[in-house]
């Protein structure tokens, strides 16, 4: 009895695990891991690096499917508010605050980089110092025309300070030789904010490459989220600073279970190929509509930042449910846009899911999807951090976020790769079945073919080279119950040389079909 009981967990635990809409993957438990960032590595999307509060850092080589992990060390110090990036070479660069041993706390913003794919670190380079000064809420990108590396953050004269003399102020520097030195630190907003890391605190800055040189940059503070750009690639920078649109209420509110929330501002640029190219977009999230319905916003601008849209409404849940911390990125093979944030539309309690919002639209339109595959209870005296992240690349998009089990936090991800997530080919599914496409792509060792089945039918998957002939046969006219199935193709067992091929998914008269790489 005790075997037959241990045999029907494993089957529900695996058909729990099939049947779920995109497959969700512990990152890491380590130190109590909060606030991460993910990147997928644009030379090869099977790398993907992530790290978490306060010097955890992970790395994966087979497109987040497993993870190891490691703590970083300085001699600057590591203080949090982790960001990863990767630049066109195909290196990583972990950025975060400071805690030297001699100097005070968050006296810089660290930079840390690695040629091997995340497993190790070098001591790093700094930038920003200045005094006692603190220096937080970093964020950076790698302008991938030049791999010139741009970093925003917030300087604080004095942290938590309530007098009036002491301000925050905006600084940008960026780093011309792959992260070794970086620029002096120059100021680039006009209006100070205070120093008490609230509303009327100027802090999210986010910067975005533009397509002829531009560097974008927003952030909230007292005038709402305001914009300003670089036309030389932050060599030199305007007098004034342009006025987006107000955040009703604050970027900083209250979200019950949560231990503090706020709404700050991401900032992308299109540099795709798609009809958006040059559209800037920013995403944030404000109680507008009341503290217990926070929203998931976005404003875009198609002439370079001179004038923004009406703020846009992402989550498409009727009223009266939290949407918050929200994060956004642009794969710029596509110019799709993506959007995650933590939804508790299926609730009327502080349980949570994880949601991604997907526009190929420009920013017209989006479809929201769960990509949790259980909700958790946050509690307030959990700190879970100030964000959640995303990473796109290659039709591979890989979100990263903060769940809570018990008392035991963790950093989770969802294997995102198909075309499908939902959107566009949401006409195949009048028939009984839909395909998604397949992962890692380019394919190397392996692949693996995922797909849906809508009602009972026989199935058949196989691989054809670009003449058309059959080159391996997966499932031969199978019967099948509805579900999601996932074959795993090896191409070592194939012979298959090098160039695109295409998968077919028939069954009767529909027919799927989709193009991958073999490397």
């Amino acid at each position: 009895m005790k075997n037959i009981s241990i045999l029907c967990i494993f089957l529900f635990a695996f058909q729990a695990n099939l049947f779920s809409q995109f497959q969700n993957v512990v990152v890491g438990t380590q130190d109590s891991p909060n606030e991460p960032s993910i990147m997928i590595n644009p030379k090869n999307v099977n790398q993907v690096v992530a790290a978490a509060n306060i010097q955890s850092y992970f790395y994966s080589e087979d497109g987040g499917l497993s993870w190891q992990a490691g703590f970083l060390n300085s001699p600057y110090g590591v203080w949090g508010d982790p960001c990863i990036i990767a630049d066109t070479a195909g290196d990583f660069y972990f950025l975060h605050l400071s805690n030297p041993s001699s100097g005070s706390w968050i006296d810089r913003i660290v930079c840390q980089k690695s040629f091997d794919g995340g497993h190790t670190w070098n001591p790093g380079s700094y930038m920003g110092l200045n005094g006692s000064k603190a220096q937080d809420k970093e964020w950076s990108m790698v302008d991938p025309q030049t791999n010139i590396i741009y970093t925003s953050w917030t300087q604080f004269d004095s942290y938590g300070s309530s007098a009036p003399y002491d301000s925050s102020t905006i600084l940008f520097s960026r780093s011309l030789d792959n992260g070794d030195t970086w620029s002096d630190a120059v100021r680039i907003n006009k209006v100070a904010g205070d120093c008490l890391d609230m509303d009327n605190t100027v802090e999210g800055a986010v910067p975005a490459a533009g397509p002829n040189g531009e560097v974008y940059i927003s952030w909230a503070g007292p005038l709402g989220i305001v914009f300003t750009k670089s036309t030389d690639r932050g060599l030199t920078w305007p007098d004034t600073n342009t006025f987006v649109c107000t955040i009703p209420g604050g970027w900083d509110f209250a979200v019950p279970g949560i231990y503090r929330a706020n709404g700050l501002p991401v900032t992308c640029c299109d540099l795709s190929d798609s009809p958006y190219h040059g559209t800037i977009y920013i995403n944030w999230s404000d109680q507008r509509n009341g503290p217990t319905d926070t929203d998931v916003f976005l404003v875009k601008s198609t002439d370079g930042g001179a004038t923004w849209s009406a703020p846009f409404r992402v989550n498409d849940d009727p009223e009266g449910r939290q949407q918050f911390f929200t994060w956004m990125a642009i794969d710029q093979s596509t110019g799709f846009l993506y959007i995650v944030f933590y939804d508790r539309r299926n609730y009327s309690n502080e349980m949570t899911d994880v949601y991604l919002a997907v526009s190929r639209d420009g920013g017209e339109t989006f479809d929201n999807m769960k990509i949790s595959d259980s909700p958790f209870d946050p509690m307030s005296a959990v700190f879970f951090g100030d964000y959640t992240n995303i990473s796109a690349c290659n039709g591979v998009v890989r979100p990263i976020w903060t769940r809570l089990e018990g008392y035991s936090l963790s950093i989770m991800t969802a294997i995102v790769d198909s075309l499908y997530m939902g959107t566009g080919a949401d006409k195949e599914i009048s028939g009984p079945m839909s395909l998604e496409q397949n992962y890692p792509n380019p394919a190397r060792d392996y692949t693996i073919f995922a797909y849906k089945i809508h009602k009972p039918c026989k199935v058949t998957l196989k691989v054809n080279d670009i003449f058309g002939n059959e080159v391996a046969l997966l499932v031969n006219d199978r019967y099948l119950d509805p579900g999601k199935y996932i074959e795993k193709f090896t191409l070592s067992e194939t012979g298959l040389a090098p160039g695109f091929y295409y998968f077919s998914l028939i069954s009767g008269d529909q027919v799927l079909n989709r193009k991958m790489l073999i490397e």
